[in-house]
């Protein structure tokens, strides 16, 4: 078939993403310990593989995977999962698929490709069990509660106290008693549920993340004596921390990103603010100075 510069381009590109993320599937597949994750993560490298044949029986040519991308989606996967990485990719590729309607009449099997590519990669992605996405639920406890907790008591501590030291100190002693707190609760309500989730586990994310999140927001006033300064810091940090986990969320698990987020952050937010103007208040009316 005889292919205009412009559609070659197109081909090239397409064989370019599937030889590419061959590669990729391949090398998470050798990573994962699940048997049942592994062979689905085989298969896929095996259709991408496949459909690289296919383009290149229209190209003709042979395409080398981009080992940048490669490596790239590989240390994703390796640090924020193997789910998270592959959503990831799946979602980057879409973009570049989104040509595909222009070769329907050049290719005489583009539709059925297009529709066979999708609908299996779909599947098997549906497919795969994380750890990690299993106890999304006692992560976002944890982080909803320490932020929401700790921005307000920080906001809070850092009116009413002035003093780096003493914010750091009563922040550090509140984050630590309410992290375990927060992880015995998910211990008892997660053994209490009829679900596949292991109550120890469950807990252990939940203090996990809530430990994290408070050294965190705290690490400023470790670092510098002006408090109204460690604040703003404070909070931006919780601002990165909800949009990070956020993506996360909405990519491993196909969920919107903006209402979520919007939500975690009018929550932390909205109490810190109150507990700002309650700190402020309750120092006047004790007359306390520090």
């Amino acid at each position: 078939m005889q292919l205009t510069e412009e559609v070659r381009r197109q081909l090239l590109l397409f064989q370019s993403i599937e030889i590419t993320e061959h590669h990729i599937y391949k090398r998470l597949a050798k990573t994962v310990l699940t048997p049942e994750n592994r062979e689905i993560l085989e298969k896929i490298a095996a259709d991408e593989l496949r459909h690289h044949h296919d383009w290149q029986k229209y190209t003709g040519a042979e395409i080398k995977p981009r080992m940048l991308i490669v490596w790239w989606y590989y240390l994703l996967s390796r640090i924020f999962g193997f789910t998270f990485g592959v959503k990831l990719m799946e979602r980057g590729e879409e973009k570049a698929q989104g040509n595909y309607s222009s070769l329907v009449g050049v290719i005489p099997e583009i539709e059925k490709w297009i529709h066979d590519e999708k609908a299996h990669e779909d599947a098997l992605l549906n497919m795969l069990d994380e750890e990690r996405l299993r106890y999304a639920g006692s992560v976002v406890l944890g982080l909803n509660d320490a932020l929401v907790e700790l921005t307000g008591a920080l906001a809070g501590l850092t009116l009413a106290l002035q003093n780096v030291k003493l914010i750091a100190l009563s922040g550090l002693i509140t984050g630590i008693a309410a992290a375990m707190s927060m992880a015995a609760s998910e211990y008892l309500s997660t053994r209490s549920e009829n679900t596949d989730k292991q109550p120890v586990r469950a807990a252990i994310y939940t203090g996990i993340a809530y430990i994290v999140t408070v050294f965190l927001l705290i690490l400023p006033y470790l670092l510098f004596e002006n408090y109204y300064l460690d604040l703003v810091w404070s909070l931006a940090t919780a601002m990165i921390i909800i949009a990070v986990f956020n993506y996360y969320i909405s990519v491993a698990k196909d969920e919107p990103f903006r209402p979520r987020f919007l939500e975690m952050a009018g929550l932390s937010f909205g109490v810190a603010t109150f507990s700002f103007i309650i700190g402020y208040f309750i120092r006047v009316w004790l007359g306390i100075e520090v």
